[in-house]
């Protein structure tokens, strides 16, 4: 899984992962305080099943004090659908008042590919933790045709931040965020994948989320990571939803002169403090126009990782950043 690591921070809080019920590693004799760390639960290869680790967990932590929980591997000798975990999550949802943040699937890809990850419907969640401010989400559609990422419409009045982060993410889930009402969000980013591994959204899927009605607070938005960078650049050269943005980004995907070019003959992206193009096929004719907007207008342009095509060569296609 190229551009995904473990976070060492989550919610502003470092990360701390609590060892097994039963490690060889003993628990420390002075753990973090409850509200201190990010928790991390994760399953080893051949360990004790999640319920198990879930229930130390409650054991040795005041649940009431928890900030933030990171959701690790959740299997054991083999792949399986993460929908018990957040049926237990969500079951408990009442003894975390606390919870601001919740990362589901924080795995990487010497654990499990992205797209190999077995993901459910994660609505219980967010009708669990009314309180909750950020949630992310890893893994989306499945190359092997497994258990695939569902969400429901759901009105949240705290969710400020909401990331899923997929090599495949499904249309139906980028309808669903589009029809949620989230009066607090202030911070949105999809990845939408590979068509290979179920990322199947089109631009007709985000128009909710161009329009700029549906989120009144959103000041951050990402639409990365696509197959189809160029038609999405198109798409927000003209979308209402830029003019109340502090952020754009539109980076990781297979963005090319044609869309790029669209951005830049579009409305106005000078009131942008930041703008995120990273992993792009532009030509240098394009990346200098970009430079010069950054250099008139104060507007940070991150033009890294670029890959060279050949628009006249079939044989050589352009890719996203991360997909299987």
């Amino acid at each position: 899984m190229s551009r995904i690591d473990h976070p060492c921070s989550f919610h502003d809080l470092p990360v701390f992962t609590l060892p097994e019920p039963g490690d060889d590693s003993p628990l420390p004799k002075t753990l973090p305080t409850a509200d201190a760390i990010a928790w991390r639960l994760e399953c080893t290869w051949e360990g004790p099943e999640f319920a198990e680790v879930w229930q130390h967990f409650l054991d040795t932590v005041d649940p009431a004090q928890v900030r933030a929980l990171v959701i690790g591997p959740w299997w054991q000798n083999e792949y399986s659908s993460l929908a018990p975990v957040v049926e237990l999550i969500a079951s408990d949802g009442d003894r975390f008042p606390a919870l601001r943040a919740l990362f589901l699937a924080d795995v990487v890809g010497e654990e499990c590919e992205v797209s190999w990850l077995q993901m459910c419907d994660i609505t219980p969640v967010l009708q669990a933790f009314p309180r909750l401010e950020e949630l992310v989400v890893r893994g989306g559609g499945s190359g092997l045709n497994e258990e695939t990422l569902e969400l429901h419409p759901v009105r949240h009045e705290a969710l400020k931040s909401l990331r899923f982060e997929s090599g495949g993410l499904p249309g139906h889930v980028v309808r669903a965020v589009g029809a949620c009402e989230l009066p607090a969000l202030e911070r949105l980013e999809l990845w939408f994948g590979s068509q290979w591994y179920s990322g199947d959204a089109t631009v007709a899927d985000m128009a909710p989320l161009l329009s700029g009605g549906g989120f009144p607070r959103l000041r951050h938005l990402g639409l990365q990571n696509s197959e189809i960078q160029d038609e999405i650049a198109a798409a927000v050269a003209s979308a209402p939803v830029v003019a109340q943005l502090e952020y754009l980004a539109l980076s990781m995907g297979t963005l090319s002169d044609t869309g790029a070019l669209a951005l830049l003959d579009g409305q106005p992206l000078t009131h942008l403090g930041g703008l995120d193009l990273h992993h792009h096929y532009l030509t240098d004719p394009v990346v200098e126009r970009f430079k010069e907007l950054s250099e008139r207008h104060d507007v940070h342009v991150d033009l890294d990782e670029a890959d060279d095509w050949d628009p006249e060569d079939e044989d050589d296609p352009r890719y996203v950043a991360v997909s299987e």
